[in-house]
């Protein structure tokens, strides 16, 4: 079990399941209640796991409610893949000094998204 758990409230619980679920292979690990719809989405991406809280009272122009660091295997294919998800893209990658591609994007909540990758040593 991780110390911190990223969790995201969310007005449309089926739309980011489904976001992330497509883009980064998310599985649902865990529900509550097990039955009908759920209030509590628990997801797992690689060796993480994402929270999901359906709360019907958001106010979509609000503030984000969080934003993911999620490393990817490429960069840029998978931003290739978001508008079609529901996503939108910030603008194309670029190469960090600090040795990571990075592209910003917003899941179809509006929520910041970094998608990284390790830029291999020359």
């Amino acid at each position: 079990m991780s110390t911190i758990q990223p969790v995201i409230l969310t007005a449309d619980q089926d739309v980011l399941a489904r976001f992330y679920t497509k883009l980064f292979g998310a599985e649902e690990i865990f529900r509550v209640p097990e039955e009908g719809p759920a209030f509590y989405l628990g997801l797992r991406i690689g060796d993480t796991d994402l929270g999901l809280v359906a709360r019907a009272d958001l106010d979509p122009e609000a503030a984000p409610r969080i934003l993911l660091s999620i490393g990817v295997d490429d960069v840029d294919e998978t931003l290739a893949r978001v508008t079609a998800l529901g996503g939108s893209v910030g603008g194309g990658p670029n190469d960090m000094p600090w040795g990571q591609r990075v592209a910003h994007i917003k899941d179809p909540d509006g929520n910041p998204v970094n998608l990284t990758q390790p830029i291999p040593a020359p």
